[in-house]
């Protein structure tokens, strides 16, 4: 993969753990899962509680950085600028990739979520997009209607030269044929937050890449 134009960050191969929030130990579940080696964290919190939310965004971005973790934001713009994280993701409803990049600048990271379609990965990837995530592999117990994603799109996409996000009902051990198709982040939400031990279960997902690593 053409890694020229990639984000260091990006570069770090991994979990990539989405949150699950609200929930009152989101700190402490957050740290967990960073110790166990999350790469990157996803805050996806939905609800209008506009002063818990930046509070939460600036803790985290803490947390992230002193496990050197990027933190995104879910679908946010103005949340991810506000409390100045690492990046944002956007959905198919959300805001342009244009608009992201005008409002948090050309450092910050934009992910974009291109389901099972080939056609918005390309356009996602000519946009500016820093990397494209595909789903859902699996039933999916957060989004269990999403539509189903192909181990092929994951191959085809090697070709636009950015790294490439698996997500949708994605256990350890079920991870190893989207890694080798060309994943380099797996995607978890209660996979990680739902567990009773976020730590061991993060460590579960990281430890799927040093397996890929040993076996390439």
């Amino acid at each position: 993969m053409p890694v020229a134009n990639v984000k260091p960050v990006l570069l770090r191969r991994g979990l990539y753990a989405i949150t699950n929030g609200p929930r009152a130990d989101l700190m402490a579940a957050v740290e967990s899962a960073l110790r166990g080696g999350a790469a990157m964290l996803q805050y996806r919190d939905k609800s209008s509680d506009t002063m818990r939310r930046h509070s939460e965004v600036r803790g985290l971005r803490e947390l992230c950085r002193g496990h050197g973790a990027a933190l995104i934001v879910n679908d946010d713009i103005e949340l991810a600028a506000a409390c100045a994280a690492d990046g944002v993701h956007l959905g198919e409803q959300d805001e342009s990739i244009a608009r992201a990049r005008a409002r948090l600048g050309e450092a910050a990271i934009v992910g974009v979520s291109c389901y099972a379609s080939l056609e918005r990965a390309r356009a996602a990837a000519a946009a500016g997009a820093d990397y494209l995530a595909f789903g859902a592999f699996f039933v999916s117990p957060t989004k269990p209607a999403a539509a189903r994603a192909s181990v092929d799109l994951l191959r085809a996409a090697k070709s636009f030269g950015l790294p490439l996000v698996a997500i949708g009902g994605i256990t350890p051990d079920n991870a190893a044929p989207l890694i080798a198709a060309g994943a380099d982040f797996v995607a978890a939400v209660s996979g990680v937050f739902g567990a009773s031990d976020p730590e061991s279960a993060a460590r579960g997902y990281a430890e799927c890449f040093f397996d890929a690593n040993r076996s390439g």
